[in-house]
This record gives structure tokens, C-alpha cells and sequence, in this order.
């Protein structure tokens, strides 16, 4: 069983387009959609369309539930844009969605952490910057959660925007893509930034043996292959777009993957 894994698309249409054009090429039974669709000064409306035929299963980000949520007078730029840009149907169609998903045997899918969509499961904030946990502390964030082994073996999560793998001791496996639309930030909430340090669109497949993917098997046995994958697009066009809805911060990090922000 072949799952492509795409996380943060933040309303970046050419590179979603991107992805799936990769994606086309290589081939998955299924395909992943770890939330934060649209947030940001891109292509709100056009995106969530183009995931409506994608038909893909997606658990809900941060940013998903704060447009479907919040009053604009309460949000953030990204997310006041995508608000104005969608229906109140569509809005409400991004919280509707689950907060994690058990996408197949043995695989659960979240944005953040499973309890949390805005926290990071294999990452922490040091020096201003985010960089990989230990796995003893990814491992203790998934106890804490009650996300035992009983529910997965595989966890699927996003919401850092950087791409990562964690084996756990025992056999469990975290997966984090990186980000199809967002290759940088800055956060406010402690100050950190994250970079990716290209502009290029990111998501993995995760090759599993459906045969050995069952719990109780050993991990080793079911994992065929993970891909983290980064592919070219219009990034250009993407920066201009944000710059036309003047947000400068975002331009800057389509063009270069990295972000205006300290440090």
C-alpha cells in the first residue's frame, strides 16, 4: 500500500498542482491531506476546490479551525484573507473536519499532535528556531496524548511545515511531510521561526506492506520505503500573488524558503 502524505497546502494552488502532477507520475493507493488547506494570501477558494476532487481523507489544522471559527476581528492576516475568499459553507466545511483519522489499518493521521493541532510532535523550539526532538520525547508527547500503541503504529503529522522521521523504540513510526505551500514562517507564540531553505513543494510517500501493517506486527516488516520528496514549481507567480495582497513576509519565503523573521 502505497499513501502519499501532503500537510500545509496553505492555499498554494500551483504548488498542490505541483504535487499531484508528481504524484500522477509515481503512483498511491491513497492520498493524505494533514489540514491547513487554505490559510494565507494565495488561492483560498481555488485550493479547497481542487481538494473537493482530490477526495482525499483530511483531519483538520489550526489554521482550518481558526477561519471556520474565529470572528475575523480576532484572526490573523493569512487566515482573515482565506476567511474573505471562502463561502460560509466552505468555511464550515473546514470545521467540520475530524481532528485525527485512523486512514488505514495501523495509520493515524493528525495535524499537530493527536490531542492538539497546534503543537509540534517531533519538533521543539530552541534558539529562536524549531529543530527535532529527541525520539524519548516525541514517544513521552504520544503517551501523555494516551496515543498508544493500540491505536497506531504509524502517525502521520504536520503543522511545523519541516519534513522529518522519527523510529521510535518498539517500532513506531512519525512521519512528518513538510509543507506542499509554506516553505517558512515566523510564530509569535514563544518568537521561533521555521525554514525549510527552499522554495520547492514538499509531501512523502510511505510505502507499507499491507500484509505485515497490522498491529501487533512488527513496524520493520510493513515499512517498504519512506520518500520525503521536494518538487519545483511557479514559485515565482506564487510570491507575486502574495505580494499583490501585500504580505511581503510571504513572498520572501516562497522565494527563498526561509523566513523575514528574527534570526
Amino acid at each position: 500500500m502505497r499513501i502519499a502524505v501532503l500537510a500545509d497546502i496553505h492555499g498554494n494552488l500551483l504548488a498542490l498542482q505541483a504535487v499531484l502532477a508528481d504524484l500522477e507520475r509515481r503512483g498511491a493507493d491513497l492520498v493524505v491531506d494533514l489540514g491547513d488547506c487554505v490559510s494565507g494570501p494565495l488561492w483560498p477558494r481555488e485550493t479547497l476546490q481542487l481538494l473537493a476532487e482530490l477526495r482525499a481523507p483530511t483531519v483538520r489544522g489550526n489554521h482550518d479551525r481558526q477561519v471556520a471559527t474565529l470572528l475575523p476581528q480576532e484572526m490573523g492576516p493569512s487566515d482573515r484573507f482565506a476567511h474573505g475568499e471562502l463561502t460560509s459553507q466552505e468555511r464550515a466545511r473546514l470545521g467540520a473536519l475530524p481532528k485525527t483519522a485512523l486512514v488505514a489499518e495501523g495509520v493515524l493521521a493528525c495535524h499537530g499532535t493527536p490531542e492538539r493541532d497546534d503543537a509540534y510532535l517531533i519538533e521543539e523550539i530552541a534558539d529562536g528556531r524549531l529543530r527535532p526532538a529527541r525520539p524519548e520525547a516525541v514517544a513521552e508527547r504520544l503517551r501523555d496524548e494516551g496515543a498508544g500503541e493500540a491505536d497506531s503504529r504509524v502517525v502521520l503529522c504536520g503543522h511545523s511545515h519541516r519534513p522529518g522521521l522519527v523510529w521510535l523504540q518498539g517500532g513506531r513510526l512519525v512521519l512528518n511531510p513538510g509543507s506542499v505551500g509554506g516553505p517558512a514562517y515566523e510564530d509569535t507564540s514563544p518568537p521561533h521561526v521555521s525554514e525549510s531553505g527552499s522554495p520547492l513543494a514538499r509531501y512523502a510517500l510511505l510505502d507499507l506492506d499491507p500484509l505485515a501493517a497490522g498491529l501487533g506486527q512488527p513496524l520493520g516488516s510493513a515499512v517498504r520505503a519512506v520518500e520525503l520528496l521536494a518538487v519545483p514549481y511557479a514559485h515565482e507567480e506564487a510570491a507575486r500573488r502574495a505580494e499583490a495582497n501585500e504580505r511581503p513576509d510571504w513572498a520572501h519565503a516562497l522565494r527563498t524558503g526561509f523566513s523575514l523573521g528574527p534570526g
